[in-house]
């Protein structure tokens, strides 16, 4: 596949794939290059009704499904995905700009929440409540909460459509995604698999267009029952204030700027190379990324120094070429926002260690960029910068450290390396975070919660609770006739 074999994208609507009624597109972008390298069909109105309609009577089909049939459709649908895992993880890596093993491994992944999920459809059980009286039946039954409106951002193409799809239909529920239009061909490759699989028309439909006009459209409307959105924490609140004028059940995974605490006691050299890793897969560009790096003051320098030697270490390229470790931003709009981000941090006192600044003239390629001893004041710690920027400060204690990690209204990741026991037990704990891994980095499995708390966001996308979300408690009573 090349460039001008990228796919262009149609709408998924009833089951046939299409485009708009009133015949519009948007334009694809390769970030590595700048360059259009297809497009993607844009809903209207028109579009939208025709889903909502096949999305309502995709809902009687699929919550009369028994659950042992859903669950051999997703896993027939996850089979698919591996198949195409290579074909996908390219046309991923030409409209992302990720490298291609990063686009394989997300595609690979799916696969693996679709099969976790699959398993939960077969396990939504209800209770039998012992009665009062004799003859009297009581029961509580999990029944599937309706047709689901899901919206999805473009830094994980894939893996952000895929647990609110697999969650909803493991539930019984029908679906509209409202994929990213940035990245539009690769979550369509994904349901795609479904349609192979065998899930029946309606059941999940796909649109683009104005993000804004089709989620002030669709979570309105009275055959939508539930919302999903991942995206920004200003967004996230517009939506589910919009969602709790109609009484519409919501999951919100929102931004977050995740601590990364180093004890002098941890095993630094391991820290810094797994954090290293975590803060450059995809350009820094994920919702759970290590922002805030907050280190002990004895072995401060050293660790500043380490990171820096590894960020400059790191080969930045096209996804496609082989050895790439970091490929570009997603689009032209995160260069200034990132540079205006790091000029802030520097006009107010912090040291730039290493990057800073674009590479080259193409596409949307941003140096790797390391910031020390970064006040608080400066807007990088308190806003999510979302790129490939670590900002260190030094710190001396315990209850300081827990302090800044828990300062700023957002609690979605965090990050600890430590070699003591209570100290691990106390920052699991004591820091507000919907997720805090210590020691490694273990967040974003299939049958772990995944999530945030405060601004980050409510519900989890992962785990045995992610289904629930999907589901609501019908209390049943019964006597003889």
């Amino acid at each position: 596949m090349t460039e001008t074999t990228y796919p262009d994208t149609q709408l998924l609507i009833d089951g046939e794939w299409r485009g708009g009624a009133e015949g519009k597109s948007i334009e694809v972008v390769n970030p590595a290059t700048g360059q259009k390298i297809g497009q993607v069909a844009h809903a209207t109105k028109v579009d939208l009704d025709a889903a909502l309609e096949a999305v309502d009577r995709g809902f009687g089909v699929w919550s009369a499904t028994s659950a042992f049939e859903r669950s051999k459709i997703m896993r027939k649908a996850a089979e698919l995905l591996r198949e195409r895992a290579d074909k996908i993880a390219r046309i991923m890596t030409l409209e992302q700009g990720k490298p291609l093993p990063e686009a394989r491994m997300e595609t690979l992944a799916a696969a693996d929440v679709i099969d976790w999920f699959a398993e939960e459809a077969r396990r939504t059980y209800g209770q039998i409540i012992p009665a009062r009286a004799a003859g009297v039946m009581q029961m509580a039954v999990k029944l599937p909460v309706g047709p689901v409106a899901a919206f999805t951002p473009w830094n994980f193409p894939i893996n952000q459509v895929v647990r609110k799809l697999s969650g909803a239909l493991a539930a019984g529920c029908s679906i509209i995604v409202k994929a990213p239009e940035e990245t539009p061909a690769s979550p369509a490759e994904l349901i795609r698999a479904f349609v192979d699989a065998g899930v029946p028309n309606g059941v999940v439909n796909l649109v683009y267009g104005v993000p804004a006009e089709i989620s002030e459209y669709l979570i309105p409307h009275p055959v939508i029952r539930k919302i999903s959105f991942t995206g920004s924490t200003p967004v996230g609140k517009h939506l589910a204030a919009l969602a709790g004028q109609h009484m519409k059940l919501a999951t919100m995974e929102l931004g977050g700027h995740a601590p990364a605490i180093i004890f002098a006691d941890a095993d630094v050299e391991k820290a810094v190379k797994t954090l290293v890793g975590s803060k450059f897969r995809n350009a820094g560009q994920v919702c759970v990324s290590p922002t805030r790096f907050l280190v002990e003051d004895r072995v401060y320098s050293d660790v500043v120094e380490a990171f820096t030697e590894a960020a400059k270490a790191v080969k930045v390229g096209s996804g496609l070429d082989e050895g790439t470790q970091m490929g570009p931003l997603a689009n032209d709009r995160r260069i200034p926002a990132l540079e205006s981000l790091i000029n802030d941090a520097v006009e107010k006192g912090a040291e730039l260690k290493t990057g800073g600044r674009r590479i080259g003239n193409e596409g949307y390629f941003f140096e790797p960029t390391v910031l020390a001893d970064v006040p608080l004041e400066a807007r990088i710690m308190n806003e999510e910068p979302f790129g490939p920027v670590a900002s260190f400060r030094p710190f001396s204690g315990l209850e300081e450290v827990i302090a800044e990690a828990n300062r700023l209204p957002y609690g979605l990741a965090s990050y600890a390396f430590t070699g003591s026991a209570d100290t691990a037990q106390q920052l699991g704990l004591r820091i507000q975070a919907g997720m805090t891994t210590i020691n490694h980095i273990g967040l974003a499995l299939p049958e772990v919660p995944f999530g945030g708390i405060k601004d980050s966001g409510h519900g989890t996308e992962g785990g045995s609770e992610a289904i629930e979300a999907y589901l609501f408690t019908k209390f049943i009573t019964q006597t003889a006739g």
